[in-house]
């Protein structure tokens, strides 16, 4: 059952383009998301994979998601009105409502290094092992040390470390961040065990920075992305996710997937 669903989040060459849309259960209404019915159609017609995204929105949109898969947001816990970093992710959903609104996979943070890793990796634990019962997939969101400001956050050691962490806590594939180099980022992946997306956190200055991120995760090994602003936020959100899924499926460079754009 786990590969059925599986099947509904990754194409058949066992890559995928996950748009992520679970930002307002915990920042509220940004900027870009005023519609999200409107975004969702926008990118499924751009031929995105599958949607990764909250309770909510799963629920008054479900009527759009008939050519894509539907990853649910099970955690929650910090609130755009405070400070991110002395806030913990704790579980708001079960595997039991994933499953009672047809989800194809459940995502979850875990934050190894954080002052709250006592708490987060239990609870994740705990939802793989409830989802792995009924065969849903799961997808870690692997963050040394969460959204505390520290220096070595988003080292390559450290991002090396969470992803393992979370893989060998029975994630079946992990959303991280790009480590900036092709080289130091096929370390993560060649270290993590299980399939890795990239994502995409804020918003970057130019489309180029989006799509050299992505075609250089790929080169590494990446099998895809989990990428939110830097698609709902963007002017025309169905030509950029046609020509990032020029770069993860059709294996196109940086120039070519910039014609998407411009067409």
């Amino acid at each position: 059952m786990k590969d059925i669903r599986k099947n509904k989040i990754f194409a058949e060459d066992g890559l995928t383009l996950i748009v992520a849309m679970d930002h307002g259960a915990t920042m509220g209404p940004l900027p870009g998301m005023k519609d999200p019915g409107k975004i969702i159609a926008s990118v499924v017609q751009g031929g995105a994979d599958a949607i990764m995204t909250s309770y909510g929105i799963a629920t008054r949109f479900g009527h759009l998601f008939k050519r894509v898969g539907l990853i649910l947001r099970l955690d929650g816990g910090t609130s755009g009105l405070g400070d991110r970093s002395t806030g913990y992710m704790q579980a708001v959903y079960s595997v039991n409502d994933a499953l009672r609104i047809g989800a194809d996979g459940v995502v979850c943070m875990g934050f190894p290094g954080s002052r709250w890793e006592h708490h987060t990796l239990p609870y994740l634990s705990q939802i793989v092992a409830d989802a792995h019962q009924w065969g849903m997939p799961v997808l870690v969101e692997a963050l040394p040390r969460g959204f505390e400001p520290k220096e070595d956050a988003r080292t390559v050691e450290n991002i090396k470390t969470a992803t393992r962490i979370a893989a060998e806590l029975g994630a079946d594939f992990i959303k991280t961040h790009y480590t900036g180099t092709v080289d130091s980022f096929r370390e993560v992946i060649d270290s993590a065990l299980v399939p890795v997306v990239v994502l995409g956190g804020s918003k970057m200055a130019t489309d180029r920075d989006v799509l050299e991120t992505v075609a250089q995760a790929m080169q590494a090994g990446a099998r895809g992305i989990a990428m939110g602003r830097n698609i709902w936020q963007h002017p025309f959100p169905e030509k950029i996710t046609r020509a990032l899924r020029a770069i993860i499926h059709d294996g196109a460079d940086v120039p070519t997937a910039t014609e998407y754009l411009a067409s």
